[in-house]
């Protein structure tokens, strides 16, 4: 198996100060751009609307890692799954994919909103996202990913009463 070597491009500034399953929406935060890159590789980013941003889960451990079928977010209700069946920082190369709204672009800074990284977390690749390589045909899945995340884009104060 080859390992690679990632080296951040960015880093999250503001936005989320901890990390929770759910109420990740309408947090605005700024992605940082390193200085080791130049301004000119940001050219033309303010014209998309959103962006594909992979980051890394910076705060789980090798150990939080589970290679084995469980219950998502420990729930029976929720038919047991592999690990490659999550979203989560359970995988062993601990790496998530989001695709914040860009809201601003200046110098080196990207104003986001809806981006479910906290504050401090290394963003290792940066892209406009382009509708046309998004998914193709109708998108399938079980019932269990939307009622997991019926209340995840929720504003923090949106909060669902049981």
């Amino acid at each position: 198996m080859a390992i690679y070597e990632v080296e951040a491009i960015a880093t999250v500034v503001g936005g989320h100060t901890r990390v929770q399953d759910d109420y990740q929406g309408g947090v605005e935060s700024v992605i940082r751009l390193s200085e080791a890159y130049p301004l000119e590789t940001l050219q033309g980013l303010h014209e998309f609307s959103h962006l594909t941003v992979t980051w890394r889960f910076h705060l789980a451990q090798p150990e939080d890692v589970q290679l084995h079928a469980r219950h998502p977010r420990g729930n029976p209700q929720w038919p047991t799954t592999g690990t490659f069946a999550h979203r989560n920082h359970r995988r062993p190369a601990q790496l998530a994919t989001s695709y914040p709204r860009l809201l601003d672009l200046a110098g080196r800074d990207l104003l986001v909103t809806d981006l479910d990284a906290v504050d401090g977390t290394p963003v290792v690749d940066l892209a406009p996202y382009f509708q046309e390589m998004g998914p193709r045909g109708v998108v399938r899945q079980p019932a269990w990913p939307s009622e997991m995340l019926a209340d995840y884009w929720r504003n923090a104060g949106e909060r669902s009463v049981p």
